[in-house]
């Protein structure tokens, strides 16, 4: 069978190619386990050599989602499942609202129609967010029944698509299912445009030795997701039997939630246990970052996750080791 990965040659792509080529199968639209036997990363821009953890059987693409020709040419076997992680990210959506629109709204929709144009039910993991929550009447703790009222249009565009995934698997045109993420961290490289961007800066950056600039207080609070354990969650729902998802195909990953502070000294105890020197970190809040963060739900539960065995991290510190020891080798 075939893998199609949309953004796929971002952080969360690569990694869930890598954990896919250590699987070999997938289940395939039949429910069986399938050999996989390609994997296609598409994405705006893709590097010039195939990243490091990856075979053969990957190739890249780079391309417009938004252009309904293209997406269609990728979803191009009945033995398929796609992973439809491409978007324009908060901060980004908030500055460009037709971009966000475009890319979410109407790339989602091509991709979405792509794989109902396949024989079968193709299997479609779409990436979601805790930001389709927000408002005034927004409980402490969002989970799978929170009614949606986003604050943002990157939230808007995930909220619209989840209801998407769900009526088009209502209907049978594909056996859809949504990871609804909280941030994930840590991010290697460099900072995107996404709101969420410090909570991975935080610990990058003094780790290698830079100085972390954060645009919020350090009394902030964040729900937080290792990316191992969101790669595991985005294999395990692809996985999972549609029965056990049910009727509402989005499910909140499990997260743990931690104010700023607490991420500043989770990092300084693994770097001294690691001999590592840390840049340093400086306080400078950034009105509109605290305004779109003010807005996000900070404390969740996902008991339907939790039933179908999706994993949360042990902790703050094993998630910062697992940073050093996959992308920082020679400290």
């Amino acid at each position: 069978m075939k893998i199609v990965i949309t953004g796929g040659t971002g952080f969360l792509g690569l990694n869930l190619a890598r954990a896919i080529i250590k699987r070999g199968t997938m289940a395939g639209p039949s429910g069986r386990q399938e050999e996989v036997d390609g994997i296609l990363l598409f994405d705006q821009v893709i590097p010039d050599r195939l990243p490091d953890g990856l075979d053969s059987r990957v190739t890249m693409q780079a391309g417009d989602i938004s252009d309904r020709d293209t997406v269609f040419a990728l979803v191009d076997r009945d033995d398929i499942s796609v992973f439809h992680l491409a978007s324009v990210v908060s901060g980004g959506g908030e500055k460009d609202f037709d971009l966000a629109m475009r890319v979410n709204l109407d790339g989602g929709r091509h991709v979405f129609e792509a794989a109902r144009a396949r024989n079968g039910l193709p299997r479609v993991v779409f990436a979601s967010s805790v930001a389709v929550f927000g408002g005034s009447a927004m409980p402490k703790v969002v989970g799978d029944t929170t009614k949606q009222t986003p604050q943002t249009t990157y939230g808007l565009t995930k909220a619209i698509g989840e209801l998407m995934v769900n009526d088009y698997t209502r209907k049978g045109f594909f056996d859809g299912r949504t990871v609804r993420l909280p941030t994930i961290f840590i991010r290697p490289g460099k900072p995107n445009a996404a709101a969420s961007s410090f909570a991975s800066g935080v610990f990058r950056e003094p780790l290698n030795g830079e100085e972390c600039v954060l645009p919020v207080r350090t009394d902030v609070q964040m729900a937080l997701l290792g990316y191992r354990n969101a790669v595991a969650g985005f294999v395990g729902l692809h996985e999972a039997e549609g029965a056990a998802i049910g009727d509402d195909r989005a499910v909140v990953l499990p997260s743990g939630t931690y104010t700023v502070e607490e991420m500043i000294e989770g990092v300084k105890r693994v770097a001294a246990a690691n001999d590592i020197t840390l840049g340093p970190i400086t306080v400078r809040p950034d009105p509109a970052i605290e305004a779109i963060v003010a807005g996000w739900a900070t404390h969740s539960e996902a008991p339907r996750a939790e039933a179908l065995g999706l994993p949360n991290d042990e902790s703050l510190d094993r998630v910062i080791q697992d940073y050093i020891d996959d992308f920082m080798p020679t400290h």
